[in-house]
């Protein structure tokens, strides 16, 4: 043996030693799978890259939202909602995704911008979005009678006005003459929208109709900034009376999410985007601890797509981490919170595909027809509150 061997043997046993009661943890920390994926085949179907070639930053938050959601946030008896900021309908994933996820009983209530919202309408209107370029003369298709979202292109006449004109004659009818809330706003339209895909031959192209359909309440946290709250101010000036309040939805929300709660379920946000959406949903729970004085943890499970940093300090980016300071997120459930930095329109194809490869479908809920009890159940816990 050389001379220097046991002097080696002694350091080896040493260095181990010293790893045995400096790292304590070491193995906990690599308790996660080992980054080894088998070489892509071509062959492999979309949720089986995801769980083998997901293995690092935003795609293994992405393949780490999508088992949140097949193995805790779809489980029976979890309240879900959604939340939908961003120019989705326009692109098509209302028809690609968000129609099936409600069809599949994976979304339990919606939060939407105003524009989503009415963009949906030209699909079940027929009236046709064509893919186009992002680089386009901006003036020149001013001139030829188109509007352009990013790459996606209108007419302007023949869709936008033509979209105007229909939904004004639908908020003619006597059932709108009354002051209700976005769910009902959008329940009553999506009977319309449901008509009109009937009508021109389509099926399942529209959210509000398939929200219709599936008794799926869906909200605007914000009525007046698209469209549809446009034309429904032109008509408050002709003297029709439809009115939209805003008290009704924040109330109906929250009582969905105490329900959930106090019949021994649970709450998840799916959040695509951010901005307004995003924090309507969440809001339900500071309005049932702060407001109506009502014990709770907040939200269950939170998963988010968003490109949006949180350092600016924006509520698009903020963390489910920074939400559990407003009471928003169960501080207990942070482990079950996911953020994935990415494009919406890339990630939500992936998601519902995986979920729709990967779980059964849910019983409808059909929360819209609940509403009335679910509202009158919170009004009596918190006059029992207040004695």
């Amino acid at each position: 043996m050389a001379p220097h061997s046991h002097r080696q043997k002694k350091t080896s046993s040493l260095h181990q030693s010293n790893r045995a009661k400096e790292c304590p943890n070491r193995q906990r920390y690599l308790s996660g799978r080992r980054i080894l994926p088998k070489p892509i085949t071509g062959k492999e179907k979309a949720s089986q890259l995801l769980d083998g070639a997901f293995l690092a930053y935003n795609a293994a938050r992405l393949r780490e939202g999508c088992e949140l959601l097949v193995q805790r946030i779809l489980q029976p008896d979890v309240t879900v909602a959604m939340s939908l900021a961003g120019a989705l309908t326009p692109a098509g994933l209302g028809c690609s995704c968000i129609v099936p996820l409600i069809k599949a009983g994976f979304v339990d209530w919606i939060v939407s911008t105003g524009a989503n919202l009415y963009h949906d309408l030209h699909f079940a209107f027929n009236f046709p979005l064509h893919a186009g370029r992002h680089f386009f003369d901006d003036t020149d298709l001013r001139r030829n009678d188109l509007v352009r979202i990013y790459d996606v292109l209108l007419g302007h006449s023949d869709c936008l006005l033509a979209t105007d004109e229909a939904l004004r004659q639908i908020l003619m009818h006597d059932e709108f003459q009354e002051t209700m809330g976005t769910a009902k706003l959008h329940h009553l339209i999506g009977k319309y929208a449901a008509q009109a895909e009937r009508a021109n031959g389509l099926k399942d192209v529209s959210v509000l109709a398939a929200a219709y359909r599936c008794g799926v309440p869906i909200y605007t946290s914000s009525p007046g900034d698209s469209a549809i709250g446009m034309i429904i101010a032109g008509m408050a000036l002709e003297g029709y009376q439809l009115r939209i309040d805003p008290v009704i939805d924040v109330n109906e929300t929250a009582s969905i999410v105490l329900a959930a709660k106090r019949n021994g379920g649970k709450s998840a946000v799916l959040l695509i985007g951010g901005g307004s959406p995003k924090n309507f949903v969440l809001q339900t729970e500071p309005h049932i601890q702060e407001i109506l004085r009502l014990e709770d943890t907040g939200h269950d499970y939170f998963f988010q797509v968003t490109d949006a940093r949180p350092d600016t300090g924006g509520l698009s980016g903020a963390t489910p981490s920074e939400a559990v300071s407003w009471g928003k997120v169960d501080p207990s459930r942070l482990p079950d919170a996911v953020v994935c930095y990415a494009d919406s329109t890339i990630a939500l194809p992936l998601i519902t595909h995986y979920v729709l490869a990967n779980r059964k479908p849910r019983p409808l809920r059909r929360l819209y027809d609940q509403r009335s009890a679910l509202l009158e159940a919170t009004a009596r816990t918190v006059a029992d509150r207040r004695g």
